[in-house]
């Protein structure tokens, strides 16, 4: 449970910063999900999920 919390706090790191770092584009990315249709913004989810869990297999091995 631990390493869970851990890693969501990481998560809120990383998206803070990124819209510390460039909110415009963090907009322009928010428009360009909401006109891309549901079916690729699953596929693309499932794609990333599945390599952050190899990821975190490989580094944990």
């Amino acid at each position: 449970m631990n390493d869970f919390v851990t890693a969501l706090g990481l998560v809120l790191v990383i998206e803070g910063v990124l819209y510390a770092l460039m909110p415009g584009g963090m907009k322009s990315m928010m428009r360009s999900a909401l006109e891309t249709s549901d079916q690729t913004l699953r596929v693309a989810g499932i794609v990333v999920a599945v390599l952050g869990l190899i990821f975190v297999w490989i580094i944990r091995g």
